[in-house]
């Protein structure tokens, strides 16, 4: 494929790597004032990337996928729904955003600038065939959001969540480098489709299989599984509200979806060296993400913990390591970013009348009566994510059980299943407390009407209403399944 044809392909991460160099010369030379100016540019740069990966993806399902700058990136079904899965997400997040600064006027144009070189270096992810794309991918993308968990320059808090981040995300990717370093030795190629080939029918040296070992475990920390989850709840505690909410929405996309990829197409041919690692992490990520997060009083700190336990039922799906595995994690992913962004949208419209945030179970006592929009959201964002049908949230689980059972791995369906009972506790605590128990305090709930606009599109996506978009994501999400299949 020539030159031109490359630049077509990534035209998305183009489009936004020159929009947010246009964003920081705008920074450094305009005033304080022009960064709600910016963040306007900056969601339109991804709804303009949204809206083009969406004629990418429909090429892609009617069979003209693309190989761009000669095998290092790939234009296929897969990564062209992860990517507008990112999109999404990061949209409603900086749309979240500007209003949380203002009252203490920290927001700066840096903010949407380092959001879409975030944006750009989680599509490289998605879309990477070879370990050194991916590599720069992730580095951009992991750079841009340890200044992100530290932008609150005024909160202590917000300082430590960055160095926290930034201190366990570098040793992270070392580990993931040292694997890949690991494999590039046993396999002589970087290149997914060059591994893939060169351990097919040779089986695994114990030197190849140590480097699988470490690439999942740098993967693993950036999805936060289990045994490499501990970073999560002190770092969304302390990053500011809207900061947490990108962290636990599109971040997480990219990090899953880049974790399936290298599965099935590197190490496709090698599921039963891996399949027991990602079982243990994802029955560990649902365990101790349910019981970390009831003992919780603070609320970021438990849906931090809930996104722990999360992950643990897309990484059953994973553990299929079937096309419709791959397929039920894309279904998960996109019911879970719904479900993360409401949740965190209700979070931000919690403030007292002076205007501080309100982040304690304490704070939503007896929202019912003083908020009743508010608190019936609430209601169904959480039995969404405790998989109560019939909202959308149990669908995301049916479809993971349900993959994991064709593969015949019933037993680990049905502990997922056991073990997602021990979840409903701490969703159901939220209706208690907002439902039953005695108003304490005042609230303000006069949240800019972004807030209250992703809340509601989020509720509504999560609703039964939902139902009637699942048979299109469906056939789109078996068809990137099977697009990862496809090297050989």
């Amino acid at each position: 494929m020539d030159f031109a044809a490359s630049l077509y392909l990534t035209g998305a991460e183009i489009g936004l790597s020159l929009t947010a160099f246009v964003v920081l010369l705008a920074t450094a030379w305009g005033s304080r004032g022009v960064a709600r100016l910016l963040t306007i540019v900056a969601v339109a740069a991804l709804v303009g990337a949204t809206i083009f990966t969406a004629t990418l993806l429909d090429a892609s399902l009617g069979g003209r996928e693309g190989v761009a700058f000669g095998g290092l990136i790939i234009v296929d079904t897969f990564a062209a729904l992860a990517k507008i899965l990112i999109y999404v997400a990061t949209i409603a997040c900086l749309i979240m955003t500007p209003s949380y600064f203002a009252r203490h006027g920290e927001y700066r144009g840096e903010y949407p600038a380092l959001i879409l070189l975030n944006a750009v270096g989680m599509g490289m992810m998605v879309g990477a065939t070879n370990f050194m794309t991916l590599y720069i991918g992730l580095e951009m993308s992991s750079l841009a959001s340890y200044v992100l968990a530290s932008f609150s320059r005024s909160d202590t808090r917000s300082a430590e969540a960055g160095l926290k981040y930034f201190v366990l995300g570098s040793l992270s990717s070392g580990i993931l480098l040292y694997g890949i370093s690991l494999v590039y030795g046993f396999a002589g190629s970087t290149s997914y489709a060059g591994i893939r080939e060169a351990f097919d029918g040779t089986g695994l040296s114990t030197g190849a299989l140590f480097g699988i070992v470490f690439i999942l475990a740098g993967a693993a920390f950036k999805i936060a599984a289990v045994p490499f989850h501990m970073w999560t709840p002190d770092v969304y505690e302390g990053s500011p509200t809207p900061v947490t909410a990108f962290f636990a929405s599109a971040p997480k996309v990219a990090a899953m979806a880049l974790l399936v990829r290298i599965a099935f197409e590197p190490f496709g041919d090698q599921a039963d060296s891996w399949r027991q690692i990602v079982i243990f992490a994802a029955l560990a990520s649902i365990v101790v993400g349910a019981l970390g997060a009831i003992g919780q009083q603070n609320l970021k700190r438990l849906l931090a913990y809930s996104s722990i336990n999360n992950v643990g039922f897309v990484l059953i799906g994973l553990a299929a390591a079937t096309s419709q595995g791959a397929s039920s994690v894309l279904v998960y992913l996109f019911i879970y970013i719904f479900m993360t962004l409401g949740s965190f949208a209700a979070l931000l419209i919690l403030r007292d009348p002076e205007g501080e945030r309100l982040t304690s179970f304490d704070d939503i006592r007896g929202l019912a009566v003083r908020s009743p929009a508010l608190a019936w959201s609430l209601l169904i964002l959480m039995f969404s994510l405790a998989g109560i049908p019939p909202l959308l949230g149990f669908w995301a689980k049916f479809v993971v059980f349900q993959a994991a059972v064709q593969a015949d791995m019933v037993a680990l369906a049905a502990i997922g299943i056991a073990a997602s009972v021990i979840g409903a506790f701490y969703y159901i605590k939220f209706i208690k407390v907002m439902f039953f128990d005695t108003p304490e305090g005042r609230t303000d709930y006069r949240a800019p009407a972004g807030h209250w606009l992703v809340l509601f599109f989020s509720v509504l996506a999560v609703s039964p209403l939902g139902y009637f978009f699942t048979p299109w994501l469906q056939y789109v999400s078996d068809a990137a399944g099977l697009s990862l299949f496809g090297i050989a």
